[in-house]
């Protein structure tokens, strides 16, 4: 993972069906990128309950968040070639989970 960290990644979103609900997140990296992810999920939890001094939650409502959008992937730079390579919803999922879990270990 530490290539990762220098690979620019761009987070596409689509919030809900409607086209102009589009938007794009720009990293740095890979784990700046899914840290991202989780802070959409926060920000909706905040907007959802306004009078919340903190909120908890675990991987699975994280993961119905994801699966709620309207459409998520990513575009991470490939440093050999230049060009972006394109990664769904799942590949998000799957990276989110072990960057999370390799915070809590340490």
């Amino acid at each position: 993972m530490a290539t990762d960290r220098r690979r620019h990644t761009i987070v596409l979103v689509q919030f809900d069906e409607a086209k102009d609900a589009r938007t794009y997140l720009d990293f740095a990296g890979v784990p700046e990128a899914l840290d991202g992810v989780c802070q959409l999920y926060e920000q909706s939890l905040k907007a959802a309950n306004p009078g919340l001094r903190s909120t908890t939650y675990d991987v699975t409502d994280l993961f119905s968040f994801m699966d709620g959008l309207g459409d998520l992937c990513c575009l991470v730079l490939n440093l050999a070639t230049g060009a972006y390579v394109p990664h769904n919803r799942e590949w998000l999922k799957a990276r989110v989970f072990e960057h999370l879990k390799n915070q809590v270990q340490q």
